[in-house]
C-alpha cells in the first residue's frame, strides 16, 4: 500500500543526525513519517522548501512569560506568539510568577492556561524552595514539569534559596536535572553600594565575576555531595567556563545570545535595555563564552526572555528592572553568528534542539527522525533583515537588538505538523500542548 502523508516538506536542506542534505520530510498525524525522496502525489499538502534549511524545531528552555500575576508585561499567548514568530517551537517557562509555580496546583493552573492557547508547545519549571524541598522529587515528575529551578541569587520575583543547606535539601530529593540561577546572594548584598545612580554600566561592577564564580563553585560542590545533576543557566563569565569544563560529569550549562553578542561597551548606547542578571560584561567574557561553545562546554542556548514594559526599563538605574525580551530573536541573532563563521549550522542545531533533548530527556522532540513530533524551524540562511522594535511580537513591544542587521532568518514554524508561522504571519490558531519527558511520562 502506498504511504500517504498529511503534509510533505519538499526540497529543503534538512539538518539532522544524518548530516546536511536535500531531503523531503513526510508528516502524518503530527509525527515525522518518512525522510527521503517522497512523491508529492501522496501528500494532502505540500510546502515548497526549495532554497530553505529545515531544522529540528528550536527549543528555548528558559523563558519568562509572566502569567499569572504580571500580565501587563507579557502573557502565555503573547510570549508564545513572539516565540513562533522567531521560529521557536517549544518553550520551558520559569516559575517566578504570581503566585509562584511551587505547588502541584500552581503547575496545573499554568498548564490549563496554556493548553490550546499558546502557539507553541510548552513545559513549566517548578520553583525549588525551602518549603517544598521535601517533595520536589514528586513535583518534577508531574506532567508538564520541565524540572526544578532554583534561584541562588535574587532576580525578578520572590524565589530565593541562597544557603548551602537549602540547596542541598532540594538536591537530595531531585532525580532529574535541576536548573540554577547561580549568583552568590551574600556577595550581592555586600556589594549593593557599588551601584551608581543613573549608570547601568555599574551593574556588572555590583554583580561581579566573583559573585557568579563563587556561587557556581558552591553549587557544584553541593551537587557532588548529593550525587545530583545540575544545569547552570545563562553563563556570563570566562572563569565559569574554565571551571565547568572540569566538572561536566555533574554540571551542564547554558549560554544566551545576549552574552554572546553584547559587551559592557554597549551600555553607552543601549543603557538599561541590556540590564540583566547575570549582567553583560567586558569583551573578554563574551570571548570566553564563545570559547566554551567551540570547546563543547556549553550544552544549550536559551533566550532568558524576560520582558518588562519600556516605561519600567526606562526608569533610572538601579530602579530599572533587569531582563529583556529575547525568544523572538534567539534564532536570527544566532544565525547571524553562523553567517559570520562563529559556529557551524550543525552546532547551532545541537545547541537549540539536540542538546535540550539530551539534557532534559524530552520524549519525541529535538530531532528530525521518524516517529518524532513534526516540529520544524525553517530558515533562509541568505536572507538579510534588520531587527526592529516595531516587529516585536511580545507584549512589551521592544527589543534590545533593535537596529541590528542580521543574515539568516526564520521563515516558517511548524509545530506537530501544523504550519503555525509562515513569512512573519501567524497562520494557524493556537494549539499548544505540554511536552512529554522520559522521566515524567504518564502511566
Amino acid at each position: 500500500m502506498t504511504q500517504t502523508f498529511d503534509t510533505v516538506l519538499k526540497g529543503g536542506t534538512v539538518v539532522n543526525h544524518d548530516g546536511i542534505g536535500v531531503r523531503d520530510v513526510g508528516i502524518a498525524d503530527g509525527r515525522i513519517a518518512a525522510i527521503g525522496t517522497i512523491d508529492t502525489a501522496a501528500a494532502g499538502d505540500v510546502i515548497d522548501c526549495t532554497g530553505l534549511h529545515v531544522l529540528p524545531g528550536v527549543i528555548d528552555s528558559q523563558v519568562h512569560f509572566r502569567e499569572p500575576g504580571l500580565e501587563h508585561k507579557e502573557d502565555l499567548e503573547t510570549g508564545s506568539r513572539a516565540a513562533v514568530l522567531g521560529g521557536v517551537t517549544t518553550v520551558f517557562e520559569m516559575p517566578n510568577t504570581n503566585p509562584l509555580t511551587v505547588t502541584e496546583e500552581a503547575l496545573a493552573d499554568k498548564i490549563a492556561r496554556a493548553t490550546g492557547r499558546m502557539h507553541c508547545d510548552f513545559a513549566f519549571w517548578v520553583g525549588g524552595t525551602h518549603e517544598n524541598a521535601g517533595i520536589v522529587g514528586e513535583l518534577e515528575r508531574l506532567p508538564g514539569a520541565a524540572g526544578i529551578k532554583v534561584f541562588m541569587g535574587s532576580s525578578t520575583g520572590d524565589l530565593l534559596v541562597e544557603d548551602d543547606e537549602g540547596v542541598a535539601a532540594i538536591l537530595r530529593n531531585t532525580r532529574r536535572r535541576a536548573a540554577f540561577h547561580s549568583e552568590d546572594e551574600y556577595r550581592l548584598r555586600d556589594r549593593e553600594g557599588e551601584r551608581v545612580e543613573g549608570d547601568p554600566s555599574s551593574h556588572p561592577v555590583w554583580r561581579d565575576v566573583e559573585a557568579a564564580l563563587k556561587c557556581t563553585k558552591r553549587l557544584v560542590r553541593i551537587a557532588r555531595d548529593n550525587r545530583a545533576r545540575i544545569h547552570v543557566l545563562h553563563i556570563s563569565t570566562a572563569e565559569e567556563i574554565e571551571f565547568l569544563a572540569q566538572n561536566k560529569d555533574v554540571a551542564t550549562c547554558e549560554a544566551l545570545p545576549n552574552h554572546l553578542t553584547f559587551t559592557a561597551d554597549d551600555y553607552a548606547e543601549r543603557g538599561t535595555l541590556i540590564q540583566m542578571n547575570p549582567p553583560i560584561r567586558e569583551a573578554r567574557h563574551r570571548d570566553g563564552i564563545w570559547k566554551g561553545i567551540a570547546q563543547g562546554v556549553i550544552d544549550v542556548l536559551g533566550s532568558d526572555h524576560a520582558p518588562h514594559t519600556l516605561e519600567e526599563k526606562q526608569k533610572p538605574y538601579p530602579a530599572s528592572p533587569s531582563g529583556m525580551p529575547g525568544v523572538q530573536y534567539l534564532v536570527p541573532v544566532m544565525l547571524d553568528h553562523v553567517s559570520k563563521g562563529r559556529l557551524s549550522l550543525e552546532r547551532f542545531v545541537d545547541l537549540t534542539a539536540h542538546g535540550q533533548q539530551r539534557l532534559f530527556g524530552i520524549a519525541t522532540k529535538g530531532r528530525i527522525a521518524k516517529g518524532y513530533d513534526a516540529d520544524f524551524t525553517i530558515v533562509d540562511l541568505k536572507r538579510s533583515e534588520t531587527i526592529r522594535h516595531v516587529d516585536a511580537g511580545t507584549k512589551a513591544g521592544w527589543t534590545a537588538f533593535d537596529g541590528m542587521d542580521v543574515t539568516g532568518w526564520p521563515v516558517g514554524t511548524i509545530v506537530r505538523g501544523e504550519r503555525v508561522m509562515w513569512e512573519g504571519e501567524i497562520v494557524t490558531p493556537s494549539k499548544g500542548d505540554k511536552v512529554l519527558f522520559n522521566e515524567a511520562l504518564p502511566v
